[in-house]
């Protein structure tokens, strides 16, 4: 199987076209650095994605806080994880990196606030 990508880990935006057999890359083309091949090989095997969404808040001048995973998550929890992210509520104060939800659905990633928020 081919398929046809856009590497996003540049501006150059390079055109990859990637052979996939039995869930291995065997051949990755079209890439002008070696970031590319690395991006082909996980969007083809196990795509990642970075998770920023919102949590309720309360005792804050806004109803909502901005949050965003450590690191990248795998594209098929994504959804499991804003599922698990629905219910969640803090309290204001929130400082811009303290950990909401530590070790999201296991994955050994922290989702964490995106910015800080005064106690009214």
């Amino acid at each position: 199987m081919t398929k046809e990508l856009v590497c996003v880990n540049c501006p150059l935006g390079c055109r990859l076209t990637v052979t996939v057999q039995h869930n291995q890359i065997t051949a990755v083309s079209g890439n002008s650095c070696p970031r590319g091949k690395t991006y082909a090989e996980s969007e083809c095997i196990r795509p990642m994605r970075i998770l920023t969404t919102t949590v309720r808040i309360t005792n804050a001048l806004h109803r909502v806080l901005p949050v965003i995973t450590e690191q990248e998550i795998p594209l098929d929890l994504v959804m499991k994880a804003m599922e698990a992210v629905r219910n969640v509520k803090v309290a204001a104060p929130i400082q811009v990196g303290d950990i909401i939800v530590e070790n999201l659905l296991g994955t050994g990633v922290n989702l964490v606030a995106a910015r800080s928020m005064k106690q009214l």
